[in-house]
């Protein structure tokens, strides 16, 4: 990422909604906006099958559902951000390997952490976890709230948008699909 043009953008900004750059609140307000940008968007230049590097052979055939993992991103659109939960379900291919829950809250991490539209986000994160770890079957579901919907336009705070992606056993058995989805709605 380029600090520099970062910092002179927000200096724009600023000066084009009116405000003085030598307020004492906004002095170092582009270099902040800066180093929040390097952390919230760390994402960009990471392959999100790099994070699922621990494999094993545990020849475990069932579901795993790891729901409820946070998530926030930056919409593409408005460049404002949309938060909410990711839920991930995956059931082993044939050789039966796993990989470590925390890696799928990663992969879940890495991709938000990008320019981001959700059904992209929903979309990256299924087809990451097909290729990194060649499972029957993904299925992923994001809600989310965005803020450009909730602060702007139609002004209508707590909304969420749900997404999907479903893959392989999930896309093509509907007792699995259904098995997956009642998990994932199950209060804890």
């Amino acid at each position: 990422m380029d600090r520099e043009k970062i910092k002179q953008g927000v200096r724009l900004i600023l000066e084009g909604i009116g405000e003085d750059l030598e307020r004492e609140g906004l002095v170092d307000t582009p270099e902040r906006v800066a180093k929040m940008y390097e952390e919230i968007l760390c994402g960009m230049d990471v392959d999100p099958a790099s994070v699922i590097q621990a494999m094993f052979a545990e020849e475990h055939e069932e579901m795993i559902v790891v729901k409820d993992i946070p998530l926030y991103s930056i919409c593409e659109h408005h460049l404002m951000p949309f938060l909410g939960k990711a839920h991930v379900a995956y059931i082993p291919g044939p050789q039966g390997q796993i990989t470590g829950i925390s890696k799928l809250a990663r992969v879940v991490d890495v991709l938000s952490k990008r320019l981001q539209v959700q059904e992209r986000l929903t979309t990256t994160i299924a087809d990451t976890l097909v290729k990194a770890l060649r499972p029957r079957g993904v299925l992923v579901v994001i809600e989310a709230e965005h803020l450009c919907m909730s602060m702007r336009g139609v002004k209508k705070p707590g909304t969420l948008t749900i997404t999907s992606a479903v893959r392989g056993t999930f896309h093509t058995n509907a007792a699995s699909r259904a098995e997956a989805m009642a998990l994932i709605r199950q209060k804890s």
